[in-house]
């Protein structure tokens, strides 16, 4: 049988505790312990060995962009701020009248 209980139908079978044989565990094997370091350099080593790595010319290639556009921005943002320098010492004198 069904119920409503607000948007959510609740199985009326389900919400009746289960009687019967309890279930025995199986005896847990004995670990050895770890320490947090060494699992994860264990695990860090794991996931780098499936890391695929570019190519001596990729990476070259690559690392040409990102500095070439780090020198472009840095060049825009020079730039920008040459201006926005020059424009505000001009307001600033014309402000004050000098």
């Amino acid at each position: 049988m069904w119920f409503k209980k607000g948007m959510m139908a609740v199985d009326q079978a389900e919400t009746k505790k289960r009687s019967g044989a309890v279930k025995k565990n199986a005896p847990e094997k004995k670990e050895k312990s770890e320490s947090g370091l060494s699992r994860y350099l264990r695990e860090t080593r794991g996931e780098m060995r499936k890391v695929t790595w570019p190519t001596r010319e990729e990476g070259q290639r690559l690392t040409l962009i990102v500095l070439a556009v780090t020198t472009a921005f840095a060049l825009f943002l020079g730039l920008l701020d040459f201006i926005w320098s020059t424009a505000v010492n001009q307001l600033i004198a014309f402000i004050a009248g000098l």
